[in-house]
């Protein structure tokens, strides 16, 4: 069947992580993904963080399946002219380069629309235009910082914290996805195409919203009820309020108290444990899975507000019930109960997931250099379509492909890659 983006030709110009995360999304979905290389070197990701010596690295293979790569030096006169061309067969150019990088490659905003009137240019930046950092270098974790989520990540006691999902970079690049998704739909009724741009902070940030409801709402009442600061205790075990969004260790950020709770095993298994969330209308169902039902009607148990004073004890009569349980079996004794719980799993228990690797979200890729390989497939489902996720390609492995279908002759490429245009 035609993929909902076939006809779409995109030139990405993207490395590392937030683009090719951007395109490969694309390139599932039907788009014509063409990857721009440095002639003998590539993205750095292909070598970066090996596991098997002189192939390409899982860092790439896993964030470039389903595209093609063209070697180019842009540098050259004839390697301007083969980028001249793709341009005005091309729908959309995607980059990740540094502040006025496409400008001093002869390829402004200005040049570009008028190679091409209609072609839609995408970019990731680390801060947006203007910005007072926008000169500043971004990378995940700089991203997460700047964005508001290593602030309120972590524990009270305890340092700013990362988190390990790339909320800066692969997160970046879903929102440019969407938005460049946003300017084809829109050329359609303009005939004219635009400048999409995402910078990575907003993208952070836009993941914290709620954190960001929480500080207004921290000026106005001086306290998050919601939060293991409150109730305010004076031996400050669970931290105290300031003017700022606390760190809130594993407590639920919705209203909804929860924490991560240990299971059977937890002393010799680092991850033998439950997310365990309290909501309040689970309650009786709750009390009757713990075996704890005369907490049901207990004015000091029966509301949100009653409860919470001693939230933590109540996570350690929890705890207690848990003890001779795994994780597995206690989720599947409170599944019953419909209470909002999870196992807290790990990479190498979703790498064998039999719902996973069913539903397509893990998927084994054949490569013709490194053998199989996992990787996460589109966490999108449709009705009508299920991408082909297929192996990322080697370095310049489609050149002669593209430069073809550009119109050039068997001999001139033969004379670009003397040149080492190509």
């Amino acid at each position: 069947m035609d993929m909902p983006l076939k006809g779409i030709r995109i030139i990405d110009f993207t490395h590392v992580q937030a683009g090719p995360a951007c395109t490969q999304m694309l390139a599932w979905f039907g788009a014509d993904v063409i990857k721009v290389e440095r002639p003998g070197a590539g993205d750095v990701t292909r070598t970066q963080l090996r596991d098997i010596p002189d192939v390409d690295a899982l860092y790439f293979t896993m964030l470039n399946s389903n595209k093609r790569s063209l070697t180019l030096d842009t540098k050259k006169p004839e390697g301007k002219e083969v980028l001249e061309k793709l341009i005005r067969e091309s729908d959309v150019l995607v980059e990740n380069f540094g502040p006025g990088a496409l400008d001093r490659m002869g390829f402004s905003w200005e040049n570009i629309k008028k190679l091409n009137p209609k072609m839609i240019v995408a970019s990731v930046k680390g801060f947006s235009d203007g910005h007072h950092y926008d000169d500043l270098k971004v990378y995940e974790n700089v991203a997460q910082c700047a964005g508001g989520a290593a602030s309120t990540t972590g524990f009270w006691d305890g340092p700013p914290t990362i988190s390990a999902a790339a909320l800066g970079d692969s997160n970046t690049g879903m929102h440019l996805a969407i938005g460049i998704l946003t300017a084809l739909i829109g050329r359609d009724k303009t005939g004219k195409g635009q400048k999409v741009a995402v910078s990575m902070q907003d993208s952070v940030l836009n993941l914290c919203r709620v954190k960001l409801r929480d500080q207004q709402r921290l000026d106005r009442l001086g306290y998050l009820e919601e939060y293991p600061q409150y109730p305010i205790r004076e031996d400050g075990k669970y931290g105290k309020f300031t003017d700022v969004v606390p760190r809130g260790g594993n407590a639920g950020g919705g209203g909804q108290p929860g924490w991560v709770l240990k299971c059977k095993g937890w002393e010799t298994d680092p991850n033998a444990y439950i997310y365990f969330t309290i909501q309040g209308h689970a309650w009786a169902p709750i009390c009757n899975a713990i075996g704890k039902p005369e907490w049901i009607d207990d004015p000091a148990y029966n509301t949100a507000k009653a409860r919470q004073p001693h939230i933590f004890d109540i996570f350690a009569t929890i705890e207690a019930w848990l003890a001779d349980k795994t994780k597995f079996e206690a989720v599947d004794i409170l599944r019953k109960y419909d209470i909002p719980c999870a196992p807290v799993l790990t990479m190498k228990e979703l790498a064998n997931d039999p719902s996973l690797r069913a539903s397509g979200t893990i998927t084994e890729v054949p490569h013709k250099e490194r053998g199989s390989y996992l990787t996460v497939g589109s966490p999108i489902k449709f009705s009508d379509l299920k991408p082909e996720i297929t192996a990322s390609p080697l370095l310049g492995e489609h050149t002669d492909e593209v430069l073809a279908s550009l119109g050039y002759s068997k001999e001139q490429i033969a004379k670009m890659r003397d040149a080492q245009v190509v």
